[in-house]
């Protein structure tokens, strides 16, 4: 599969040609937006946060990722309900944060620091902040067998 940024000249060009082609032919296609993925630095701060907020709240790392994290300040991007097929009652679903893209991770991340700071008065260190964020992770790495 071929994938072309429509914001260079020579890629619409070839996506033109290409999608004229496939009409030409009648073929069945699939066409997708491809949206950029988080990086694994925002994967790493977000564990940080996490863990700091963990550590200040007494609570386990999980716990913290799933009720606050995702289900408190950031629903609308992670919680689903479905139907189980089962019994018929209403599920209620967690999508992975492993699924969002840069732009939503960022919201997210934006999101649970503002809440942390209004709701449990916790600062979170900026991605920046390296001291702070290298002294989380040691904290963390102590603390392993609880977090």
């Amino acid at each position: 599969m071929a994938v072309y940024d429509l914001n260079t000249e020579i890629d619409r060009e070839r996506y033109r040609r290409r999608v004229e082609a496939l009409f030409t032919k009648r073929a069945v296609v699939e066409v997708s937006e491809h949206k950029p993925k988080r990086s694994l630095s925002q994967n790493a701060y977000l564990h940080l946060l996490l863990g700091e907020f963990a550590m200040q709240t007494g609570n386990r790392l999980e716990y913290v990722k799933s009720e606050y994290f995702k289900k408190e300040c950031n629903t609308e991007l992670f919680v689903r309900y479905e139907t189980d097929k089962l019994t018929g009652k209403e599920v209620c679903l967690l999508r992975s944060s492993k699924d969002l893209d840069t732009g939503e991770m960022t919201t997210a991340i934006e999101r649970f620091k503002h809440w942390a700071a209004e709701t449990a008065g916790i600062e979170l260190p900026d991605a920046e902040d390296r001291a702070w964020l290298d002294y989380i992770s040691r904290e963390m790495q102590h603390l392993q067998i609880w977090l």
